[in-house]
């Protein structure tokens, strides 16, 4: 029980973030993640790494108090409000977004507004900062205008309408609010050429006016109307809160090293731009109308995360930083004890040096949706796609480690092989579509020999199924992709053997395992939870197969794991928890495909 309320649930937090940035706010008013300016900046408050030495802001009812979140309407921005018994009180989190989110890259703040709505209510709050994920020593000095945290790689500054008493490497402030009256916190970035400002009651105003018009103007270009709309539009929003504006890039979660299992050594740095990940993204995007930020990441592709050369593992890598910049090395935090205990916390990612074949056909799918929905590719981004597709041609048939970044050597997984099939066929869509120059007599042969193979050596008569890997008998939630990417008719008596085979083996009540670590060593120990994308495209499967009502059951029951504000982490333990980085990008935009086409299945 210590443990427990030392560390809330995962789920039991909010996101809130400004295209750079994001923070993580607990269901308690303690905001215990947060990496300043960007993404995959080191951290100034971790407590959710280690509750200790980690760094917090903590504002909260400084009373028993019962609390809830939700966020404005049609926005991120987060409201928690605490009930006690002598009133009601709430703190607005928002980090501001007043124009173009790429403009202005040195300026950055987070604002805390905290007003008592009814009754009287007592506040208290301390900010914490432990600079470079704790290893930083720092300074306060406290002056006329505002409080000076200051390191040697990051120094921030805090105003607040309220007085601040320093207690040590920490300032606190306690405070008394009537009903009708407020105040604001805010933590600024500053720095030679970036001074401290004030954040007066008016100018938080003002800026949250600004940031919910930035939010809702953006939501009103979704083009979906279904039955699942406010389901919907939060995944969107948050993909956007995912967002790295200056590039276009799409990180693939906002916090590192989360758990997917407690006390467990599966543990990750997801703050980076995946292929895989960001490629999906554009294709959910695309389904919702939002075509500019499916530009934005051809842009980054173009930009920062193009042919790089022939390494070891191909031309592209599996992930980027979020500037394009390609070495991301893999470091433990050995002075953090991890979320709950669970060791080693992991800062960088050596699975960016891993060989996974299916990148390719997630850019190239991704590439062909944005040429077809969005605008047409320029002669550059072809010669590109040609590139990588002669790549594809003379390398598919070689063992990678495959989707899922298994750490247990190289095999050939089935799914490595399907989008390479995916790579070529959508390069000789495009090209026919299109009247672009291609070798299709080489590409049709190639993509032909891909797909027999796939039949003859990926298909198991033993399981009379589709398996993880030729030549084996093992089963894998990745399959589920085989209809979805128009390789095999979803009502293919092959296929449907092989989703009967799925639901039996790696279906739990909606919840799909992406395989089993027993059957199929994955390098690690320990178990781990449901893959909550798997679970959206075994919803997306059913319905392509016809099975509407278990699809629409299974969407439903989904649903039900979500947290209290609609977001998702990487996976659902045994008893619902959520586990893993938290909220997953992944997950998100699985949901939004599910939900488009179990709404047009279901007319």
């Amino acid at each position: 029980m210590a443990q427990r309320r030392r560390y809330l649930p995962i789920a039991e937090h909010g996101l809130i973030g400004d295209l750079r940035t994001a923070a993580l706010v607990g269901t308690d008013g303690t905001i215990d993640w947060y990496c300043c300016p960007r993404f995959d900046a080191p951290s100034v408050f971790a407590s959710i790494l280690d509750a200790e030495r980690g760094g917090s802001f903590a504002l909260t009812a400084d009373a028993p108090a019962r609390s809830k979140q939700f966020y404005f309407p049609d926005t991120n921005v987060l409201i928690t409000r605490f009930f006690t018994d002598d009133g009601v009180g709430e703190v607005q989190d928002f980090m501001p977004i007043t124009g173009d989110p790429r403009a202005a890259a040195g300026r950055h703040r987070l604002i805390r507004r905290v007003l008592c709505v009814r009754g009287s209510i007592p506040f208290r709050a301390r900010v914490a900062p432990r600079f470079d994920y704790a290893r930083q020593p720092h300074t306060v000095r406290l002056t006329d205008r505002a409080t000076m945290f200051e390191s040697e790689v990051l120094s921030l500054a805090l105003t607040a309408t309220v007085p601040i008493e320093r207690d040590g490497p920490d300032v606190t402030a306690s405070f008394k609010l009537l009903e009708g009256e407020s105040a604001v916190f805010a933590l600024d970035r500053i720095g030679d050429d970036i001074a401290p400002r004030g954040c007066p009651h008016a100018e938080a105003e003002r800026e949250l006016a600004a940031t919910v018009a930035f939010w809702r103007r953006w939501l009103s270009a979704s083009r979906y109307r279904g039955r699942w709309r406010e389901t919907v539009h939060r995944s969107a929003l948050t993909l956007k809160l995912l967002t790295y504006a200056p590039t276009g890039a799409i990180v693939a979660a906002p916090t590192a090293s989360l758990p997917e299992q407690v006390g467990g050594e599966r543990n990750w740095d997801y703050r980076y731009a995946w292929i895989r990940d960001a490629a999906f993204c554009v294709y959910a995007l695309l389904r919702l109308g939002f075509t500019s930020e499916a530009e934005s990441f051809m842009t980054f592709l173009t930009e920062h995360a193009t042919l790089r050369g022939n390494g070891p593992a191909g031309p592209l890598q599996i992930m980027y930083g979020i500037d394009g910049r390609t070495d991301l090395p893999e470091t433990e935090l050995t002075h953090l004890e991890g979320y709950r205990g669970s060791t080693p916390v992991h800062i960088g990612n050596a699975a960016a040096d891993q060989l996974q074949l299916d990148i390719y056909g997630a850019l190239i799918d991704s590439i062909y949706l944005y040429d077809k929905w969005g605008q047409p590719i320029s002669s550059d981004h072809w010669d590109a796609v040609c590139a990588l597709v002669y790549w594809v041609c003379d390398h598919w048939n070689q063992p990678d480690e495959g989707v899922w970044e298994t750490r247990g050597g190289r095999k050939n997984f089935l799914y490595s092989r399907l989008m390479c099939w995916v790579a070529i066929e959508r390069a000789i869509r495009m090209a026919r579509r299109r009247g672009l120059p291609a070798d299709l007599p080489y590409w049709l042969q190639t993509r032909d020999a891909i797909y027999q193979q796939i039949m003859r050596r990926g298909w198991s008569p033993v399981r009379k199924a589709f398996v993880q890997h030729e030549d084996g008998d093992v089963l894998d939630a990745a399959v589920l992709m085989m209809p979805l990417a128009k390789f095999i008719s979803p009502t293919d008596p092959k296929w449907l053997a092989t989703l009967d085979a799925l639901t039996a083996d790696l279906v739990s009540d909606s919840l799909v395992y992406r395989y089993d670590p027993a059957a199929s060593p994955d390098g690690l120990r320990g178990e781990e939870g449901t893959f909550s994308i798997c679970s959206f495209w075994y919803v997306e499967a059913l319905a392509r197969a016809g099975r509407l009502d278990e699809a629409r059951l299974a969407f439903e029951k989904m649903l039900t794991y979500a947290n209290h504000l609609g977001l998702y982490a990487e996976q659902i333990g045994r008893t619902g928890e959520q586990q893993g980085n938290f909220p997953q990008a992944f997950t998100h935009l699985a949901l939004i495909s599910a939900a488009f086409n179990l709404d047009r299945a279901l007319g």
